[in-house]
């Protein structure tokens, strides 16, 4: 069983929400309405730079606000991030059932692994970041690397992601696919097109999916 971690497994978006308010507050910007960064936050801090500073990533000082973004983060890296409802009991049925279950993310793994360690949540079998791979999701090397660790062949695996380079990295792996439409979706983007196996817009209900198949 595998996971995406931001917008998926845990709940981070209060802490992008502050560090980009702060950011806009250094360039004496008024605050974004909160959902507006929400919903971006699974597209990463390039994407969070060009929402909140409204700056062209071709702009000359676009990798300095990025640099200040991610030490913003760094402050309140694990402050209010939080696992998903039902997702710590997901992982409690997971090992009473000897099924192993790990974390594919393209968040490096200086923030993933000590986000991980801050939040309640088990110790993860196999996190697999960007620094491990030569080529990120939507390719599927995380996946497999995971499955490596985790001992599994790909096509028993599940992957379940809230953005469409999830679904994609999934079936290209052969996985069968969940999309997380809970998480962070933008709002011109539909879960539904993104030709996952299944969907569910309740993490809660997660576990009740995940062992109806």
């Amino acid at each position: 069983m595998l996971f995406d971690l931001d917008g998926t497994l845990v709940d981070t978006a209060d802490e992008f929400v502050v560090v980009v308010q702060q950011l806009r507050a250094e360039h004496d910007l008024p605050p974004l309405e909160p959902a507006r960064i929400r919903r971006s936050v699974s597209n990463g801090a390039r994407a969070l730079v060009a929402l909140g500073l409204d700056m062209d990533p071709a702009h000359r000082q676009f990798e300095s606000k990025r640099l200040r973004l991610l030490e913003l983060y760094s402050d309140v890296l694990g402050s209010s991030a939080r696992p998903y409802p039902g997702i710590n009991a997901l992982l409690a049925e997971l090992d009473r059932r000897g099924i192993a279950w790990g974390v594919a993310t393209n968040k490096p793994r200086a923030y993933a692994e000590p986000l991980l360690a801050r939040i309640d949540l088990p110790p993860c079998p196999s996190l697999v970041c960007p620094d491990d791979v030569k080529d990120r999701k939507p390719h599927p090397e995380s996946l497999y690397r995971n499955c490596r660790d985790l001992d599994c062949a790909p096509h028993q695996a599940i992957y379940i992601g809230d953005h469409r380079r999830d679904i994609e990295a999934g079936k290209r792996a052969g996985m069968l696919t969940i999309a997380a439409a809970y998480g962070y979706i933008e709002a011109d983007d539909n879960p539904r097109d993104w030709g996952a196996d299944l969907l569910t817009d309740d993490s809660a209900s997660l576990a009740a999916l995940i062992f109806s198949h």
